[in-house]
């Protein structure tokens, strides 16, 4: 099938899911429900693009008053990190393809039915505040390409229109994840090559701006005080609760190969280049997000800039919504309540939007990605572990009904280690600047592996096996 065909009958074909099943939030997604590689392809392009990006990319470069490194150091960072991000959304997307099961249901084999509850309403937290978080960075452009016709402040500085473009753009967010991974579909085949286009001429023409790309090289070897390490560790916090989320994108894939090509189109292409974008920029410009530089240079380019930014961060805020309700819905599930998918993603896009509107992205966001990097990467320890080395014949051989409640392997080591990531990155860096995420997830996952074995005789240790796998 030639890929303008695939995109047609992707898009206009009749949906595989439907509100009756919630999105398989609480079943395998069966084969005839699973999706093409464009789809994931375009949802990863989407997904990808998210001004963290050229934000990290900007705080590898620094400023001229200090910090940063220089561009050859930065593109190694970039090449290290992305590719660790790479890997973890493959490994955690592989086994999502082969079993079919959300975030929610494939944590039940590694942390229990009941234990599950404490990943998952991290997770619900996280992404919350990344919702938050957009909602807050949409209505900062609209701010700086419109600013203030009131000239009414609601609270610390935050102005009017501010308030009310960011409340706008959280309900239509909501709305749109309320829809459906369809609407995700929809949005994502014609903003993405659009949106790495625009992004691709707007740093070549700020590149251009600064006296060409040798100009950019000279001012970034005068960069210096950040390592190869800490730029690693800015990396994968900006993305880790992404990579985790990827297990809900991934199980609509058909084969190992979409997985790839889905990991691959959001740290191979997008994210790096925001990050080289971000890097440039910030040398260009003296701020690494081009949006920013779009809406000063007249008006088709503030309009271009607005409307780019907005389809950009709608296909992200969107995946934020739509995965979280598949956290929370089953933990509160597994509490003995019954609420509809639908009903979580409306509640927490009202919350999400009112904690954007009144700053969460402007006063925490910096410490909520410098934690998120530390503390909560070795979420994803125990579901490798147990998928790859412990007990994987039980995730097709099990009914996810029939597991045991707590599985304490998965929980302790967890635990272990988000207060060691904690540790490394405030009060014990690791040799060499490794990044304290990674340092504390590789610690969890042998830890995992330790604990299973030695627990392997305790009676919720043993491996399940259903008459019924629920494999279809």
């Amino acid at each position: 099938m030639h890929m303008s065909a695939q995109i047609e009958s992707d898009l206009h074909q009749k949906p595989a899911v439907d509100t009756t099943n919630e999105e398989y939030m609480l079943e395998r997604v069966p084969q005839k429900a699973r999706r093409s590689w464009w789809s994931q392809f375009v949802i990863w392009v989407g997904f990808g693009y998210v001004p963290t990006g050229l934000i990290v990319g900007g705080q590898l470069a620094g400023t001229a008053e200090g910090g940063g490194m220089p561009f050859g150091d930065a593109m190694l960072t970039v090449v290290l990190g992305q590719g660790i991000l790479l890997l973890l959304t493959f490994a955690l997307g592989f086994a999502a393809m082969k079993t079919g099961l959300n975030l929610s249901l494939i944590s039940r084999f590694s942390y229990g039915t009941k234990g599950m509850i404490l990943p998952m309403l991290i997770m619900g937290l996280l992404t919350l505040g990344w919702f938050a978080s957009i909602v807050g960075m949409v209505g900062d452009i609209f701010d700086a390409a419109f600013g203030s016709f009131s000239g009414i402040t609601i609270f610390n500085g935050l102005s009017l229109e501010f308030v009310i473009f960011s409340l706008f753009w959280g309900a239509i967010f909501t709305w749109s994840a309320w829809k459906g991974i369809v609407a995700l579909e929809r949005i994502s085949a014609p903003a993405a090559p659009f949106v790495l286009i625009v992004a691709i001429v707007a740093a070549v023409m700020m590149t251009s701006e600064f006296g060409g790309f040798g100009n950019v090289l000279a001012e970034g070897a005068g960069r210096d005080g950040m390592s190869i390490g800490t730029g690693m560790t800015l990396i994968i916090g900006a993305w880790i609760a992404g990579v985790i989320m990827g297990v809900d994108i991934f199980r609509y894939a058909k084969v190992g190969a979409h997985v790839l090509i889905g990991a691959g189109a959001c740290f191979i292409l997008t994210n790096p280049l925001l990050n080289i974008i971000g890097y440039t920029g910030a040398i260009s410009t003296g701020d690494a997000n081009f949006i920013s530089w779009m809406v000063t240079k007249g008006v088709f380019f503030a309009i271009l800039g607005v409307v780019l930014w907005v389809v950009a961060l709608w296909t992200t805020n969107m995946s934020e919504l739509y995965c979280n309700a598949l956290y929370v819905g089953p933990a509160v599930n597994a509490m003995g309540f019954k609420i509809s998918r639908t009903k979580i993603v409306i509640t927490v896009g009202v919350i999400g939007s009112i904690l954007g509107a009144f700053g969460f992205y402007t006063f925490f966001f910096a410490d909520f990605i410098t934690v998120l990097g530390a503390a909560f990467v070795p979420l994803a320890g125990p579901i490798l572990a147990d998928f790859f080395v412990v007990r994987r014949r039980e995730y097709t051989a099990a009914n996810v009904d029939e597991l045991p409640k707590v599985r304490w392997p998965g929980i302790v080591s967890f635990l272990v280690g988000a207060v060691l990531g904690i540790v490394f990155q405030y009060w014990m860096p690791l040799p060499g600047d490794f990044p304290a995420g990674l340092g504390a997830l590789i610690i969890t996952f042998a830890l995992h592996i330790v604990l299973s074995k030695a627990m392997a005789n305790r009676p919720e240790q043993k491996m399940v096996q259903s008459a019924d796998a629920g494999m279809n």
